[in-house]
């Protein structure tokens, strides 16, 4: 079975700081995005197109800048654009679009639980489609940041209704998708670069969800200016920054280990909402956080 090369502790370290910051700041948009609930009435394919609009100059700009190849990056031939730009749409405008479909039909609580199976998808797909080993410490790591999930939400609503069946496909197709985004960028980036290809990745899904809005009949002009505000502050610090920072650190510690230390996003909005929106944090949802922390600890200090 093929097996990963070795990463230097200061990759290691790199590589888990820029996980962990990028997974946080993900996390940040559910606030923002509450926040503008709050403030306006809009639609959240509005939202969704307000951020990718906002986001689609840095991509360009960053792409453009970063385009030649450095050090031992091969040049980007034009079916790896086309790849990338495929694992792009599918990794975030469908995984994202089929998750808000999903929600339709499930409650929060529950689609949370759903979704993050894709640390477990990801060492599952690496193993059967690369036999890439998964080390223990892996397993034991997703099982405790899963369980510390469930206890974190546990105060949400898990409610099974008749149409849960589609509901949970919709998600768990959400969670595969963002599973091949992943494995996508874990397999490409050591060859063409995270920069290249993360501008590329989501210069196609920026593309593909602005299209989305105007296909649907929506407009993006003639918006409250506190709601561009809030659509920026998505862009920039939810969606670039964090993209680029997590793509970088799939590059040093691998998918698999990305995959698991991305549970620290649920979690670290829990937290957020408590200082920011006031809202409730009990003793349980403490205990959940606290398993996640460990099931991260566990992968930084595993080597």
């Amino acid at each position: 079975m093929a097996t990963p090369p070795a990463i230097s502790d200061r990759d290691r370290k790199i590589g888990l700081f820029l996980t962990l910051a990028g997974a946080v700041l993900f996390s940040c948009k559910a606030i923002v995005i509450k926040l503008s609930y709050q403030d306006y009435e809009v639609e959240s394919i509005v939202l969704l197109g307000l951020r990718m609009a906002f986001s689609l100059p840095f991509f360009l700009g960053i792409g453009y800048y970063k385009r030649a190849r450095t050090g031992e990056q091969q040049a980007m031939e034009a079916k790896d654009v086309l790849l990338i730009m495929t694992i792009g749409i599918m990794g975030y405008y469908l995984a994202s679009y089929t998750d808000f479909l999903g929600l339709q039909y499930l409650s929060a609580g529950m689609e949370r639980l759903v979704l993050f199976i894709y640390p477990t998808l990801v060492l599952l797909i690496q193993w059967l489609a690369f036999g890439t080993r998964i080390k223990k410490v892996q397993w034991a790591a997703t099982a405790i940041c899963y369980a510390g999930i469930a206890l974190a939400f546990s105060g949400s609503d898990f409610y099974i209704g008749n149409q849960f069946s589609l509901g949970a496909g919709l998600v768990f197709l959400s969670a595969l998708l963002y599973s091949f985004y992943v494995i996508g960028s874990g397999r490409l980036t050591p060859k063409l670069g995270s920069v290249r290809f993360t501008s590329v990745a989501l210069i196609a899904a920026s593309v593909a969800v602005l299209f989305h809005v105007f296909a649907a009949g929506n407009t993006l002009l003639g918006l409250p200016w506190g709601l561009y505000g809030y659509g920026l502050l998505l862009a920039i610090f939810c969606t670039v920054i964090p993209g680029y920072m997590v793509t970088e650190g799939i590059r040093r510690i691998g998918a698999s280990n990305a995959a698991i230390l991305g549970a620290i996003g649920p979690v670290a909005t829990i937290v957020l909402e408590y200082f920011v929106l006031g809202e409730y944090l009990n003793l349980v949802q403490g205990l959940g956080a606290l398993l996640v922390i460990v099931g991260v600890v566990l992968i930084g200090r595993s080597k």
